[in-house]
């Protein structure tokens, strides 16, 4: 086997003895061989395999001639989105027009179309009409079947009747691409292969689709919001692996049917995924553009497991890597490791040992890798399970032989750990531990609110718990002579979120005596619980209304709060509080978040930004104060506040925390 990148043109393709690839991999990222980028696992695995496969990264779609530059395949095209759905790459929450694109040469804006997997699928069908189209990546897994589109304000089809593709292989897909890539090598027609975990297929009848549960329509689901959240609640229920059950979705000339989903990893197998012959990088003939910036994020950081048993609402995990937790051997991760010491810009630093969750190495409890987890109970919410499995001495051990290694620095954790889980283990060491070896002296967390009616809606943990973490955080700190801070990541504007429970926050944040840098707005993105709540206005686990910040100004308001001391804020942050009742917050009292207006900078009726008279006792947990339309924030990044403030650090915030 040739150790080389694959390729990327006729030319390599030569170079090789090759006349046709197998396969050809379409993909919206530009070309990284690298065990973070779903492209390089499923195009070396497939090599793995025997199977020759091409790369056309970020093809031209105004050009048809773009994606024949590798010619026909053998057995089919491969097409992914890239490593983020592409309209979270292009767009803000605000639905503004992102600066860069990190999986770019350069960082360059431009490179993909939106809805990048729809537009690749028909440009192949045009020029390939008889070729299999295989779909897959996060793009088509989150809209696997009817969705709602936050970004047209739609629902919309499943993506495999949009792509005009044959198949989607949803999830991480390694199990199904290599069962896929069987079939269609032993001669089975596309349209035959209906067979297989973790894919989505087209049927015109279920005359020959068993054990299956019908959805609602997508005529239903796109009139009656009740009957969409009805459809999701049943999805999201038959997200596990050993108790999922297969789910047709009707359509106007046939169905949709997705089967369960494939069975998670093994250690062996995930060990083999990561020790494949990435050339861990991205691909030359980037450089003189100035590479892939994303590759800086993730080139000295370790994979060390897949999915998640949190299930926050907002996240879409539970539908793309499923809630069991697949872990890599202590032997591949630290062989990994020394390949990291051995690249010439290695500084000393590993950037990270984790995955979604960095603490989590196991499955939750003992049943989950048989029976699968609870469909309709979540492990760590409203609060741990008596089965779950709180345990850090596996992780303890894998870190202090990567800390051990020559070389090596400091290894630090920077994909984010779950505090309540840290707590349910009764032994600190693992914090200990934690604050002594693994943080560069800020650890970031995410209680995401301090609302205990909105923490309800995300699936986190009541305010009580992250308050306990602080404490034990900062005491054990202490202990060890340290100075290290906390940084937390909050959300404005979730469901369920009023006035009233982002004044509670800004109240918490001037407690602190800290202003966050780093403040995200809901993000509406495909098949979260959360999503399905902004939509629908109902919690689709309980049929319960939720209150839905959708407006744009009431949003501005709330992102407002959380930062109520940047002076480009207090018109926002001044109506805000009339609106919510609360201008006792309105003065020079140190319990007060803003001073009120000098005469001369008051409005005409004396209150300034805008607010109306007779608005001062109004409260939003009543209100009708609800449009659809955008908000405000940088979505899945976290931006900071600019303006100006006291100086302060966050060194001694989280020590004014009380219990």
């Amino acid at each position: 086997m040739i150790h080389d990148y694959l390729p990327i043109s006729r030319e390599d393709m030569e170079k090789r003895g090759w006349d046709q690839c197998d396969f050809v991999y379409v993909s919206g990222d530009a070309y990284v061989d690298h065990p973070s980028f779903g492209s390089a696992i499923i195009s070396r695995l497939l090599e793995s395999r025997g199977y020759r496969v091409g790369i056309i990264a970020q093809p031209d779609w105004k050009d048809p001639e773009s994606i024949a530059v590798l010619g026909r395949p053998r057995l089919g095209f491969l097409v992914s989105g890239g490593n983020m759905d592409s309209m979270v790459n292009h767009y803000s929450v605000s639905k503004k027009r992102r600066s860069q694109d990190a999986y770019t040469p350069g960082g360059v804006m431009g490179k993909r179309p939106d809805y990048a997997t729809v537009v690749y699928g028909n440009l192949i069908r045009r020029t390939y009409p008889d070729v299999p189209v295989i779909i897959g990546g996060i793009e088509a897994s989150l809209r696997r079947l009817g969705h709602y589109d936050y970004w047209s304000n739609k629902v919309k089809r499943s993506i495999l009747l949009d792509s005009q593709a044959d198949l989607i292989s949803y999830g991480m897909g390694e199990h199904s691409i290599v069962e896929i890539a069987d079939a269609l090598n032993a001669g089975i027609d596309v349209k035959d292969i209906t067979f297989i975990d973790g894919t989505v297929f087209k049927a015109k009848t279920l005359d020959n689709v068993y054990d299956c549960q019908v959805l609602p329509s997508f005529e239903e689901i796109r009139r009656d919001k009740r009957r969409y959240a009805e459809s999701f609640y049943i999805q999201y229920s038959n997200t596990d692996p050993f108790s999922g059950k297969r789910l047709a979705e009707p359509y106007e000339r046939g169905y949709v049917v997705q089967n369960p989903p494939s069975k998670p990893l093994t250690t062996e197998e995930m060990d083999e995924v990561y020790a494949l012959p990435y050339m861990r990088n991205y691909h030359p003939s980037y450089e003189e553009a100035g590479g892939i910036p994303a590759i800086r994020e993730v080139k000295f950081s370790l994979i060390s497991n897949r999915g998640c048993f949190g299930a926050c609402s907002f996240c879409a995990l539970t539908f793309h890597q499923g809630r069991i937790i697949q872990v890599r051997s202590h032997e591949s991760l630290v062989e990994e490791a020394k390949l990291l010491t051995e690249e010439p810009d290695f500084k000393g630093y590993i950037h990270d040992v984790g995955g979604p969750t960095a603490n989590f190495r196991f499955p939750a409890c003992e049943k989950q890798m048989t029976k699968g987890a609870c469909p309709h109970k979540q492990c760590l919410y409203p609060k741990p399970c008596k089965n779950l499995n709180a345990d850090h001495t596996d992780y303890l051990i894998l870190l202090k032989k990567l800390r051990e290694l020559p070389k090596v620095k400091k290894v630090f954790i920077r994909s984010g750990i779950r505090f309540d889980y840290l707590l349910a283990d009764r032994s600190r060491q693992f914090l200990r531990e934690l604050c002594q070896y693994h943080v560069s002296g800020q650890l970031k967390v995410a209680p995401e609110h301090v609302a205990d009616a909105v923490l309800s809606r995300m699936g986190k943990p009541e305010n009580r718990v992250y308050r306990q973490f602080v404490d034990e955080y900062n005491r054990m700190n202490e202990k060890l002579g340290l100075k290290q801070y906390l940084v937390p990541y909050l959300m404005s504007s979730h469901p369920g979120s009023t006035l009233k429970e982002a004044v509670e926050l800004a109240e918490y944040l001037r407690d602190l005596g800290y202003m966050p840098e780093q403040v995200q707005d809901f993000y509406p993105t495909p098949s979260t619980i959360s999503t399905c709540m902004y939509y629908t206005g109902l919690d689709p686990r309980t049929m319960e209304e939720v209150y839905v910040p959708t407006n744009p100004h009431e949003k501005a308001m709330q992102r407002a709060l959380i930062q109520y001391r940047n002076p480009k804020n207090y018109d926002l942050v001044r109506e805000a509080l009339y609106r919510a009742g609360r201008t006792d917050l309105i003065g020079y009292d140190r319990k007060c978040l803003i001073r009120p207006r000098k005469p001369a900078e008051q409005g005409e009726n004396g209150r300034g930004g805008g607010v109306r008279r007779g608005e001062s006792g109004r409260n939003t947990s009543g209100s009708r104060f609800r449009t659809q339309s955008s908000r405000d924030g940088a979505g899945q990044t976290r931006q900071g506040a600019g303006g100006r403030q006291k100086k302060k650090t966050i060194r001694n915030v989280h020590k004014k925390v009380k219990k």
